[in-house]
């Protein structure tokens, strides 16, 4: 007799944990690109850039409370083909990264807000060139992924922005990130 009565008590109590559990994020298939802007007097003849910035691991539980939280390493980002990608890859890694001194990001939530049915407002701590500011990423649910975008500004994190031609070319300050992120299964 007892043995269903545990049997049954297990079952109320499991589908909690069972809905909610803490994931891996699965690093081949999630993604981030940062797009960086232009601007300036001449910005015309400047050219925008997309970064990939792979995340290195990662967990995510997406129960009602839900977290998620992973790492990137600044040195593992990368330019995407376009004109001058060299000499755009080597500035972003030692001139506004410093990926030597600052190796990691980091991003933890602290709050995970519904917004509406699939999808979320989310808070959290992104650790990026050795600072640390909250940041809201608003996020949806695309088949078994999530997908969003987030804004941050380079001078909060202490960076200063890429000049060229005495400024009259100059990265924005202002950098869109986008994301994928899939949970293992």
């Amino acid at each position: 007799m007892r043995k269903p009565l545990l049997a049954l008590s297990l079952l109320l109590i499991s589908p909690c944990s069972l809905l909610g559990k803490e994931r891996t994020i699965d690093t081949v298939h999630s993604n981030i690109t940062v797009y960086v802007g232009k601007t300036g007097l001449f910005s015309a003849a400047g050219h925008e850039h997309r970064v990939s910035a792979p995340i290195a691991e990662g967990m995510i539980d997406d129960s009602d409370a839900g977290s998620v939280r992973f790492r990137v390493e600044a040195a593992k980002m990368s330019v995407l083909p376009e004109k001058d990608q060299n000499a755009v890859q080597s500035a972003m890694q030692q001139r506004v990264l410093e990926s030597d001194k600052f190796p990691e990001i980091r991003f933890e939530s602290t709050s995970i807000s519904r917004i509406d049915n699939g999808k979320w407002a989310v808070t959290g701590n992104l650790t990026l060139h050795g600072r640390t500011n909250s940041i809201t990423v608003n996020a949806h649910r695309e088949a078994d992924a999530y997908v969003g975008q987030a804004n941050i500004k380079q001078t909060q994190f202490g960076i200063q922005p890429v000049s060229a031609a005495g400024g009259a070319v100059k990265v924005k300050d202002e950098l869109k990130i986008e994301f994928l992120i899939v949970p293992s299964k």
